[in-house]
């Protein structure tokens, strides 16, 4: 992935050909938290296996039940029906494209496939998820043997869940379920947060190289447990430098930087530089980018933490520059949000969700059900100036 530093859309670091939605974060790995947490049939080999990070590989072993695969593969139906699985989402978003992955395969592959989405709220039971209100996101489509399988979805709406129904049984290897983060903005108001992390709504829009490593892991949850697990580019042979931009999840103050270089030794950069884009200027005017971290040495396999002004400007976009080139693990940057910048935050995540969700969220933080409805049935509340109720405007707007 190459583009322009100044980059904005989540989607303007995009990959080329039909299926540019596979540069977006799955947001249903194993890696984000994503789990399987159910499926009516996994007799031959285990759900777990649908969102593994890695690719599948070829198993050469036979157990008592047979062949054993690197996927999720159910029995033989004997009856009228299909199979399907349930996961969570590590991070709920809008989905913009999903790869059903029949790798190895070949005489046992479904042939055909479907995608159901669910926006539920809390923590909910397995029971409680298969009994929510689910609607369609892919319809029947038709399934090839032993190779991803690419197709867009046209949703704009946010999703927790998402339900893989296959025709009439057999095996998947993976599923990845490209698309853009949609935090919910309530936990956000209790204190400083990450405003660069993919679960709050961060995103990588431009970066210089990701020969071994894609930048999306730099802002991914937990700490990387090897080399793999960031981001690193090949090394540089010219007089440039590498880098990389991350849209954050709303317009914020960044207060303290933490650049972790951790399982990086021979091939950590050999410093950095932080620069800011303002908050409502033009990306790409060179005076839009302020200097948040001047230019310091990084030592190898080492958290570094910085402690920023406390009181500078709002910026959208954070562009971090290696030098000469390298590996980094994880980038964080703890702040607050502007006061617009909440705005945008809570109003674009009430936008995305769905009808009944919509009104219900609005129910429970004090709105009358003739208003809930009313102000579901306005969206997008996003770029509308008309005054919500109290009750209203504290969750959708910021306290």
């Amino acid at each position: 992935m190459t583009s322009s530093p100044q980059a904005s859309d989540p989607t303007a670091a995009s990959a080329s050909g039909p299926f540019a939605f596979t540069v977006l974060p799955d947001l249903a790995s194993r890696s984000l938290s994503g789990a399987v947490i159910a499926a009516n049939d996994e007799f031959f080999a285990e759900k777990e296996n649908l969102i593994l990070a890695w690719p599948a590989a070829a198993e050469a072993d036979f157990g008592h039940k047979g062949k054993v695969y690197d996927g999720w593969e159910t029995r033989r139906r004997r009856e009228p029906g299909n199979d399907w699985a349930i996961v969570r989402l590590g991070v709920p978003g809008r989905v913009h494209g999903v790869v059903i992955d029949t790798a190895w395969f070949t005489g046992n592959f479904p042939p055909h496939a479907s995608l159901d989405g669910a926006a539920i709220e809390g923590h909910p039971s397995a029971a409680e998820v298969a009994a929510a209100e689910w609607f369609p996101m892919l319809p029947q489509i038709e399934l090839r043997g032993g190779q991803a399988n690419f197709y867009e979805v046209a949703s704009e709406s946010r999703v927790t869940h998402v339900r893989l129904n296959i025709f009439p049984d057999g095996g998947v290897a993976r599923l990845r379920i490209h698309g853009v983060p949609v935090a919910d903005p309530r936990p956000i108001d209790v204190g400083p947060f990450d405003l660069a992390a993919l679960e709050n709504g961060g995103a990588i829009t431009g970066c210089s190289n990701e020969f071994y490593g894609t930048p999306h892991q730099l802002i991914s949850r937990g700490l990387a447990r090897n080399m793999g697990e960031g981001w690193e580019t090949a090394r540089r042979r010219d007089q440039g430098n590498d880098w990389v931009t991350v849209g954050l999840a709303c317009a914020g103050v960044v207060s303290v930087a933490e650049l972790d270089t951790s399982y990086f030794l021979g091939n950590s950069p050999g410093a950095a530089r932080l620069t800011g884009c303002l908050e409502g200027a033009d990306p790409a005017r060179a005076d839009a980018w302020i200097e948040l971290l001047p230019t310091i040495a990084l030592q190898p396999d080492t958290l570094h933490r910085f402690v920023l002004p406390a009181n500078g400007p709002g910026v959208t976009q954070v562009r971090l520059d290696v030098y000469p080139d390298g590996g980094m693990a994880r980038l964080r940057l703890w702040g607050r949000p502007t006061r617009e910048g909440r705005k945008r935050m809570g109003r674009t995540w009430f936008d995305s969700l769905p009808p009944r969700q919509a009104v219900t969220t609005l129910e429970t933080a004090g709105a009358s059900p003739d208003v809930a409805r009313a102000l579901a049935a306005a969206r997008p509340l996003l770029g509308a100036e008309a005054p919500l109720p109290l009750n209203v405007g504290r969750l959708l707007d910021g306290p």
